[in-house]
């Protein structure tokens, strides 16, 4: 049962990013209110334990709340998101070092995903060396994090129970890392993605963790018997929904009052209509089918087992489908304006009669990338020699 508190508390924080989206995408900060509404509201807390202040919601729950920022400012959503999905690394640590991190209120991790680059296994901890990108929300963190695998002093790599690379995650202040102003795009401007280096950095043992093996958490509950990928990807999916329905909250405000030239009002013309009845349609029913999906696994979770293989199929369809063809679903409508608008979707910065749609269609664009790896999979293979 999704708890309405929360999601109520998250549309209260959007309808103040509805006066602040521009400004946070031009500037790519955000205000200093804004950060101390999320923190007053619970937002940047919603995936962290209870014994660590924390709201510890279901999963459905997170879901709609970051549905609602994103219907407010996709980058603040997606910032939420990420806030979120880095303190699910909290049921992984020692509690001392739970503590020393989360007993600050305003305390927030952000981290960029593995690239290879790792540390050195020394006594007492590892000795980090490395550059990573893509940290959403670093201006904001009072901690940051890095992966990556760990050489032993013999110079080989620390494997897995598969025989690979061992992946690790290391958390220290935010102060302790380089970090490197980098990220602006258009569209997700706000999330201050940027790229950080750390050198001969030493973290102790007890501030380090591995996301590999689930079951060797330290705080019980159907939450954290989700995969920590999983519930990445319903942040994700969240964004790309609130995107998508506040695209088509804009258009049909629009199309009531727009008039092209030789033509009906867009509300009054048929295939308008039939094209925002299909997009509405699917972007409800995403969102329908992710809550379903999402209070079935939730209410058969156990605290301690990790959701079965079928389970995390289910999370991972759920998400894809959202974010994939469904978060696409306004564009034929949002298309229609274009054309009687003699505009091209293509460039949606030029999409100067509705700056609102242009912000979100950017935002959506670069959130399905980003989950699909599209850039990766375009990326030719050098032909052999």
């Amino acid at each position: 049962m999704v708890d309405a508190g929360t999601v109520n508390a998250a549309s209260s924080v959007a309808r103040q990013l509805i006066t602040e989206a521009d400004e946070i995408e031009r500037t790519r900060r955000f205000p200093a209110t804004l950060t101390d509404a999320l923190i007053a509201s619970g937002m940047l807390r919603m995936l962290l334990p209870k014994v660590y202040g924390g709201g510890e919601v279901d999963p459905g729950t997170y879901l709609g709340a970051i549905i609602a920022l994103a219907k407010g400012d996709g980058s603040v959503a997606w910032n939420v998101f990420v806030a979120n999905s880095a303190a699910l690394i909290a049921p992984f640590l020692p509690e001392t070092s739970a503590r020393a991190i989360f007993d600050d209120p305003a305390a927030l991790i952000a981290w960029g995903p593995p690239n290879g680059q790792g540390a050195k296994g020394v006594e007492g901890g590892y000795l980090v060396n490395g550059s990573w990108d893509f940290a959403s929300g670093c201006r904001q963190a009072t901690w940051m994090g890095a992966h990556g695998p760990v050489i032993e002093a013999d110079g080989n790599p620390r494997l897995n129970a598969q025989g690979k690379p061992l992946i690790r995650t290391w958390l220290f202040p935010v102060d302790e890392a380089e970090r490197h102003d980098v990220w602006n795009p258009i569209g997700l401007r706000g999330t201050a993605s940027d790229s950080y280096t750390v050198r001969d950095l030493f973290v102790p043992e007890d501030f380090s963790s591995t996301r590999e093996y689930p079951e060797e958490r330290q705080i019980s509950g159907p939450l954290y018997a989700f995969t920590m990928q999983g519930l990445y990807a319903v942040g994700m999916a969240g964004v790309a929904l609130g995107l998508a329905q506040a695209m088509l909250e804009d258009f049909k405000a629009l199309a009531a009052e727009k008039t092209p030239r030789g033509r009906p009002r867009l509300a009054e013309d048929s295939l308008t209509q039939a094209d925002f009845a299909r997009a509405e349609a699917r972007v409800s029913s995403a969102e329908a089918y992710a809550l379903s999906v999402l209070a079935d696994v939730y209410e058969r979770a156990d605290d301690w087992a990790v959701i079965n293989f079928e389970d995390r199929a289910r999370v991972r369809l759920i998400c894809s489908n959202a974010i994939g063809r469904r978060a696409s679903a306004p564009y034929s409508p949002v298309a229609r304006l274009n054309a009687a608008s003699g505009i091209s979707t293509r460039y949606p910065s030029k999409f100067k009669p509705v700056p609102h749609i242009s912000r979100l269609s950017a935002k959506s664009y670069l959130a399905k990338r980003h989950l699909f790896s599209i850039d990766q999979m375009n990326k030719k293979k050098p032909r052999p020699v």
